[in-house]
């Protein structure tokens, strides 16, 4: 197994679609780390908008500024992937009280799983606090306004996405 970068962390998530917050999320853990790998879970047990090759071009297109973001895919066990990458760290985000016992657990589960990777939380700016892919698309699927709430250039994949499914009469 390769040695572990602790200046490398892997902020791992569905990112269906990719939100303001998460990117708020990463350019703050590049505080930290050199370089944050933007991985996205092929595996969820969330049903999804977007495929996964969607939402990685998305997440590239959000990221396009940043050469010390990596986005790229991922599948199977996290903490098996991480290791592969050489990552040190996993970062998360917790956005409220809600979050916490659900990122608790699955830290101490991929600590028993890999002691030589730390999981650090980044409590989400207060400004994001309220958001989600999941209100992201509530919002999006019944023709409210998500600017500011996605990157620009994603706002009109996300209702183009919603018009395509209700001209099909999946919505």
């Amino acid at each position: 197994m390769a040695e572990l970068n602790p200046r490398l962390a892997v902020y791992p998530g569905t990112f269906d679609p990719v939100t303001k917050g998460h990117v708020s999320l990463t350019k703050r853990g590049l505080k930290i780390f050199d370089q944050v790998v933007f991985a996205i879970a092929r595996s969820t047990p969330k049903k999804t908008l977007f495929t996964l090759e969607e939402r990685v071009d998305m997440a590239k297109q959000a990221f396009a500024d940043e050469p010390n973001v990596i986005v790229e895919p991922f599948d199977g066990l996290l903490i098996d992937y991480v290791a592969r990458r050489g990552a040190g760290s996993i970062l998360r985000g917790l956005r409220a009280v809600s979050d916490f016992e659900y990122e608790f657990q699955m830290a101490l589960m991929n600590r028993k799983l890999d002691r030589d990777i730390q999981t650090v939380f980044l409590m989400t700016d207060f400004k994001w606090m309220y958001l989600s892919s999941t209100i992201v698309k509530e919002v999006a699927k019944h023709g409210g306004n998500i600017k500011g709430l996605v990157p620009g250039d994603l706002i009109p994949k996300v209702y183009k996405r919603f018009a395509e499914l209700k001209e099909a009469g999946d919505d």
